[in-house]
């Protein structure tokens, strides 16, 4: 072999494994934006990431993940758009004021929300068959199970004709507030509505449904009530207020009952929504998904505490009593 050819052939044998290496597809980043306080959110996150599994995905082997936490709605916008600016495959966003920030950052990379509003009337999505653009995902319609969770609560007070519920004035509750007024209307029941944007007043809307007469509260779903569930759920029972929440969570922290789709179970939807879309699939051709299934979680140690017999008919309608 001449020594020309020699030569060429080794560097052909030499820029193989360069030539290969380019050909690998780099390790895909998930912009991960989430309005909770982080440490108390860490099953959200280990719940998302099991659905990105469920698709193939996962974090530090074929995956990197972008968190970022928001303690206040305003920090939203820049978060997001921090994490556009750094280039993610696709965002994750939650709850529903965090997917308005997602798709007010960007309208060309994808975007998966959960969300206990309506997406459609807060101008999230189209449709929900359809939602068209970049985004897609998963939402609870919250608003919608308000008549149930008034019946529920009607059912352990039922001499009880004037309630009140807890919303948090930062976040877009008018279709809830609404929801709530032509659900009490229905049944010849008053509701009062308590606005809490921080913990101190939460502290003070408690106070103000002892004074307003109220037997019983409502908690709208809301990041915030999360994250300080433990100073709800205490104040419930030192006030002793029957209450019944959105998600089990509360009702395993000592709350009274929860009616709901198990959030832990949305963001693993979530999960494996944005593994589609990593594997090609456009978020305009998947339709917002609904949960299939809602739990009543009933704690008879709280109900026995707060001196409420709940009826024998309501407990064997559960899916769970905690004792």
């Amino acid at each position: 072999m001449r020594r020309r050819e020699f030569i060429a052939g080794v560097g052909s044998a030499l820029a193989w494994p360069s030539a290969i290496k380019a050909q690998q597809p780099t390790t895909p980043t998930v912009g991960f934006l989430l309005f909770y306080v982080a440490e108390r959110s860490v099953h959200l996150a280990d719940a998302f990431r099991r659905g990105l599994a469920e698709t193939g995905y996962v974090e530090g082997k074929n995956l990197a993940i972008e968190y970022r936490w928001a303690d206040r709605y305003d920090q939203l916008p820049s978060l997001a758009a921090d994490l556009v600016d750094r280039g993610v495959a696709v965002l994750f966003a939650s709850p529903l004021s965090a997917g308005l920030a997602a798709k007010n950052a960007t309208r060309s990379i994808p975007i998966v929300f959960s969300s206990g509003g309506d997406p459609v009337d807060f101008g999230l999505v189209d449709s929900l068959n359809r939602p068209g653009g970049n985004i897609t995902g998963i939402s609870q319609l919250t608003q919608k199970l308000v008549p149930k969770r008034l019946e529920l609560l009607r059912e352990v007070v039922p001499r009880a004709t004037v309630f009140s519920m807890l919303v948090n004035p930062t976040a877009r509750t008018a279709s809830t507030i609404a929801e709530t007024k032509a659900a009490a209307q229905a049944v010849g029941v008053e509701v009062h509505f308590l606005s809490a944007k921080d913990k101190d007043e939460i502290a003070h809307a408690f106070a103000e449904h002892v004074e307003l007469g109220a037997k019983a509260l409502l908690i709208n779903p809301d990041g915030l009530f999360i994250d300080e569930r433990e100073l709800i759920v205490g104040l419930a029972e030192r006030r002793s207020v029957p209450t019944i929440y959105s998600d089990r969570i509360f009702a395993a922290s000592g709350g009274l009952m929860s009616y709901g789709a198990s959030i832990a179970g949305l963001f693993s939807q979530a999960g494996v929504y944005v593994g589609h879309i990593l594997k090609g699939a456009k978020p305009a051709d998947l339709p917002v998904l609904q949960p299939t299934k809602y739990e009543l979680i009933i704690n008879l140690k709280t109900a026995k505490a707060l001196g409420v017999d709940v009826p024998a008919t309501l407990l064997a309608r559960a899916d769970e009593v905690i004792e």
